[in-house]
């Protein structure tokens, strides 16, 4: 995606892969500023790790208390968040869902599930129920939603009644024989009107295809990879993202068309 928008813009930049143990991530980010690096983008399990690593944080990322953007600036390290906002756009785009009043079940409370559970709540979202498997994680999130955002209801565990929408915020479907994140005997997909998995590869997990068999609107996170690396090539570059390159490098990469 970002190698066909520098391409697309004429720029003679690359976006490269490197997989950083945890351990060693403030020693990764001290040598890609040496080497003048414009900037790197960060996922799990690093993008609450870096926070406490960065010269400065933008408001995205005090806001979000997550860096997956940093910007190189003087020998400066300054972090963004470019996640939540992209999850919300791709909500809108992809399942022309209104967020305002509805009723959401986020399955995660990590880095990417903590997010999207805050912006929801700033969304003015009515309710939030929120599963993890690590029941103290999923009270912290609650809690910060009750401090910070108390016209929202939240609650832990899975709702009794109809929501217009869940969300998956965990790795679970990554693998081929991954379990589903959702418990059906706990929650039928049928109490769903939307479906939204994070996971884009493989594009159809088994949650997708559970829902879509249940009649709910699916789709998987393209939409929100798309949109959270464009506000970083925005970052990077101070140009206006090509999104549509951008979207067709991703459908090509991922869908082979």
């Amino acid at each position: 995606m970002h190698n066909a928008a520098f391409a697309a813009l004429g720029l003679d930049w690359r976006y490269l892969a490197f997989e950083v143990d945890p351990k060693n991530l403030r020693a990764a980010i001290e040598g890609a500023k040496a080497m003048n690096f414009a900037g790197l983008n960060l996922t799990v399990p690093h993008k609450l790790l870096a926070v406490e690593m960065m010269d400065a944080l933008d408001e995205s990322a005090e806001k979000w208390g997550a860096v997956n953007t940093i910007r190189f600036d003087n020998a400066r390290a300054i972090g963004f968040n470019t996640d939540a906002d992209a999850i919300v756009t791709a909500l809108r785009e992809d399942l022309k869902l209104e967020l305002r009043g509805a009723k959401v079940l986020l399955l995660g409370a990590g880095g990417a599930g903590r997010t999207a559970a805050l912006k929801l709540a700033s969304e003015s979202v009515a309710e939030l129920f929120l599963v993890n498997r690590t029941e103290t994680k999923v009270e912290a999130v609650a809690g910060e939603i009750i401090e910070h955002f108390p016209l929202t209801k939240v609650a832990v565990g899975f709702p009794k009644s109809a929501v217009d929408l869940v969300i998956n915020a965990t790795s679970l479907g990554l693998k081929p024989d991954d379990a589903s994140p959702l418990d059906e005997k706990r929650f039928s997909l049928k109490q769903a009107r939307a479906v939204y998995d994070m996971i884009y590869r493989p594009a159809e997990t088994k949650l997708i295809a559970s829902a879509k068999a249940a009649g709910c609107k699916t789709a998987n996170g393209l939409g929100m990879l798309l949109h959270q690396g464009a506000k970083a090539f925005e970052i990077w570059t101070g140009k206006t993202a090509p999104l549509d390159v951008m979207r067709r490098a991703l459908e090509k990469n991922i869908y082979g068309h």
